[in-house]
């Protein structure tokens, strides 16, 4: 079956282009396209006012459908902001510890390996990287104030396994345990209910979800990180006009929030998450059909000599080997796109491509 009607806009904007890479830059919907409309037009008739409707209309919509995904039992948990930068350095602000002892996999994306690399060399943090299959293993048997990783690591399409077992570490004197899913949300069915209140979740729209840069959110459990020492006045939005005296946060995810952002991200991720549902397209749907390409792809065996490392969980194959940066500049030059990591070759599926653009790709390479 085709969904290309649901994506005609970004479709007709490059029609030669073969797009393989939607873990990287997920083509946007046609509905994200009304989102980005609706948001400009509630700030010409809003103005000033627009934000009363961001916080009493269009956050909490957002908040209920990641709770849903997620199957979170309570949707206040959720705080958002542009990047998933942010709130890894607001979290570390909120442990109570001057330098917390860090454990996270060796395969983080950038946001997270230079940062904590940074922060290492300073000696604000004391980090060890370990291998993700030993993960949970090292937290288990190792005395550490934070575990960070990958639900799906970005590099690889490895899949982390024993979250229970993290969660059960978890407390919120420390450790804190943060788990980035941002190859892992919309991308595969989580269900985070047995451990929402003793695991950290972050993740966004731009991929799997469909919607675009700019809207990240954070699942934060009560009890832990009550007052961010990084803070923005958003994270007291409620108590703006009441009398001052001292720092106040609000007691749910509120207290992870920055300041002023771009809220287009919401409506868009809000008009996408209503096409699906309009659609009947849950995520389990959206990985059925991204399987069967991906299951077409690999049946003709188009890449003989390169190693195929990524896991069935992930929405992308990665294939890794010599000839990966040439095919990649190859296919390019053919109007394919696809992504490269060092020796590794990433190929994405979607919902915008079919059998025929399987078969067009696997003809070129």
């Amino acid at each position: 079956m085709s969904y290309k009607r649901l994506f005609t806009r970004a479709l007709e904007a490059a029609p030669h282009r073969l797009h393989f890479a939607a873990h990287s830059h997920h083509l946007w919907p046609d509905a994200s396209f009304e989102g980005q409309v609706q948001a400009w037009n509630d700030a010409a008739l809003l103005a000033d006012h627009k934000w009363d409707k961001v916080f009493a209309e269009v956050i909490p919509e957002a908040q209920r459908h990641i709770a849903r995904e997620l199957a979170l039992p309570d949707p206040d948990t959720i705080a958002f902001s542009p990047n998933t930068h942010d709130f890894l350095v607001r979290i570390v602000s909120a442990m109570p510890m001057d330098r917390p002892r860090v454990l996270a996999s060796d395969g983080e994306f950038h946001s997270f390996r230079r940062q904590s690399l940074r922060w290492a060399e300073t000696g604000r943090i004391e980090l060890t990287t370990v291998p993700l299959g030993q993960l949970v293993e090292t937290a288990e048997e190792g005395t550490f104030d934070l575990i960070f990783t990958s639900q799906v690591q970005f590099n690889s399409g490895r899949f982390l396994e024993g979250i229970e077992r993290l969660a059960a570490l978890a407390r919120p004197e420390g450790p804190w345990v943060v788990v980035d899913g941002y190859h892992g949300f919309m991308a595969m069915p989580t269900d985070l209910a047995e451990v929402a209140d003793r695991v950290f979740y972050l993740s966004g729209g731009y991929k799997y979800a469909m919607a675009g840069e700019g809207v990240c959110f954070l699942h934060a459990p009560p009890g832990f990180g009550p007052r961010p020492e990084i803070t923005g006045w958003y994270a007291a939005f409620d108590d703006l006009a009441a009398r001052q005296g001292g720092v106040g946060y609000a007691p749910d995810g509120r207290r992870f929030l920055g300041s002023t952002f771009d809220a287009s991200g919401l409506y868009r991720f809000n008009a996408v998450q209503r096409m699906l549902k309009a659609e009947g397209l849950t995520t389990a749907a959206i990985s059925a059909h991204c399987d069967a390409l991906k299951a077409r792809f690999l049946a003709a065996d188009p890449l003989p000599g390169m190693a195929l490392i990524s896991q069935p969980q992930a929405r992308f194959l990665a294939f890794q080997g010599t000839r990966a940066p040439e095919l990649y500049a190859a296919l390019g030059a053919k109007g394919v796109v696809t992504d490269l990591r060092g020796d590794v070759l990433r190929i994405g599926f979607a919902l915008y491509q079919d059998a025929a653009n399987v078969d067009a790709l696997i003809a070129l390479i």
